[in-house]
């Protein structure tokens, strides 16, 4: 087996319950989404382990070949009609191998959640919808379902019961709005359960969107067994 990826880890108390691994945008790191643990209101909730992976370093096409971290290529501004399919489906191995790794150290996959970025929500997705058991959640931030067209004869029966919260900028000028509402559109048409929130934003997070996230966790986690 290939060794895990590099990845930072904060545990919000001692013998975590719950697992969330979160997944950065092209070009960023693991370190990205680390300051966002301070900021979520997770009073109430059992023991958290954030695990914050790095992408691999690859050359990226649609900046002249530039090599920086990316879960996959992105080949041109088409995303949709030029998939790196392989790149895609080798970090959807990655991502699993994580997933494994937290079941072996006592977390059950209904307590782990997949979230990411941009590219890292393409990945929660990627990943999740595919899973063969049901997951704890996927927190699935400015990004798209990719390879979509293969999603129906690929997902996985269980991962019908694991809920999706996707959410988007009205003016991100990375991934257009309509491509997220299109694949909005695609998993409720599937059968999912699909929470749904746009925001004033663009290629970004706000406080809005940090508040509705933390509101979605208590949801999907419930409250810690001495609370």
């Amino acid at each position: 087996m290939n060794e895990l990826l590099e990845h930072i880890e904060i545990e919000t108390a001692p013998n975590p319950q719950v697992a969330i691994i979160w997944m950065h945008g092209l070009g960023a790191d693991g370190n990205d989404f680390v300051p966002l643990v301070n900021e979520l209101d997770l009073k109430g909730l059992p023991g958290i382990r954030f695990i914050f992976p790095h992408a691999k370093v690859m050359p990226v096409t649609i900046n002249n070949g530039y090599v920086m971290r990316a879960w996959y290529d992105i080949v041109g501004t088409d995303i949709a009609r030029r998939e790196d399919e392989g790149g895609l489906r080798s970090s959807q191995l990655e991502v699993e191998a994580l997933i494994a790794r937290e079941k072996s150290r006592g977390i059950p996959a209904g307590r782990i959640i997949l979230a990411g970025f941009s590219q890292g929500c393409a990945m929660a997705l990627q990943t999740g919808l595919r899973h063969t058991e049901k997951l704890g959640g996927l927190l699935c931030l400015s990004g798209y379902v990719p390879l979509s067209a293969k999603l129906p004869t690929e997902r996985s029966a269980e991962s019908l019961q694991t809920p999706i919260f996707l959410v988007h900028g009205r003016h991100d000028g990375v991934i257009p709005i309509a491509r997220a509402e299109q694949s909005r559109d695609l998993l409720k048409s599937m059968g999912y359960q699909v929470e749904w929130h746009e925001y004033m934003m663009q290629h970004s997070l706000c406080l809005e969107e940090v508040n509705d996230i933390g509101a979605w966790l208590k949801k999907v986690i419930g409250p810690s067994p001495t609370t």
